[in-house]
């Protein structure tokens, strides 16, 4: 899973798995559930995620990491 956040449009992307999106739907004004061509859930999109959500700070709890990693961006 990674999270990508666009501050030109204030936008945060959460890909949930690595394959290709086939299909969209807006579930609330501004957020976007995508989905491959078997209907599975792929990547979650919203659309002015700082009005959203505290994107200062990101935690997670009980799960089963193999590996974390943090970039910031270039």
């Amino acid at each position: 899973m990674k999270f990508h956040y666009y501050p030109e449009t204030d936008s945060l992307y959460i890909d949930l798995a690595e394959r290709v999106a086939a299909d969209s739907e807006e579930v609330a004004p501004g957020v976007v559930l995508d989905f491959d061509a078997e209907g599975r859930l792929v990547g979650i999109d919203i659309d002015q995620a700082s009005k959203i959500v505290d994107l200062s700070r990101l935690e997670a709890e009980a799960l089963p990491l193999g590996a974390l990693s943090i970039s910031k961006p270039a």
